[in-house]
């Protein structure tokens, strides 16, 4: 049985997290989550502060993906988001990484005689293909 390979989705969080930007956030992602494997880096680099939306965000496209065999992964939190996911006991659901670029090689398998270089172009195209 083989298995299509679906994008991998990089999606930028907001500095703040209002129910709107909340709500839009998920519309987006909407066709990434129903896909088999859902497989989506979360940038949170720009994200002033965790707080409960942000967190709520997270928790739910993670569950989301969770549901058709994908996974969520993070990338750029700063140390005090950090510090919130460690100290509310969720930090250690998800992978995380200083960069998306990171984030999205770990999706990555390379398979015997495959191009290094060819990940790495893959990778790049992602990233500037589905960042939002």
């Amino acid at each position: 049985m083989t298995h299509r390979i679906h994008p991998i989705a990089v999606k930028q969080l907001p500095q703040t997290m209002t129910p709107l930007q909340e709500h839009l956030f998920l519309l987006d992602l909407e066709s990434y989550l129903r896909a088999d494997r859902p497989r989506i880096v979360i940038d949170c680099s720009a994200l002033l502060r965790m707080d409960r939306a942000a967190l709520q965000l997270l928790i739910c496209c993670l569950e989301e993906a969770m549901k058709r065999n994908g996974d969520v992964k993070l990338a750029g939190l700063s140390d005090a988001s950090i510090a919130v996911l460690r100290r509310l006991g969720v930090l250690d659901l998800f992978e995380s990484y200083a960069t998306a670029t990171e984030a999205v090689s770990s999706f990555r398998r390379i398979l015997p005689g495959a191009s290094i270089a060819a990940v790495e172009a893959d990778t790049a195209k992602q990233l500037s293909g589905t960042a939002a």
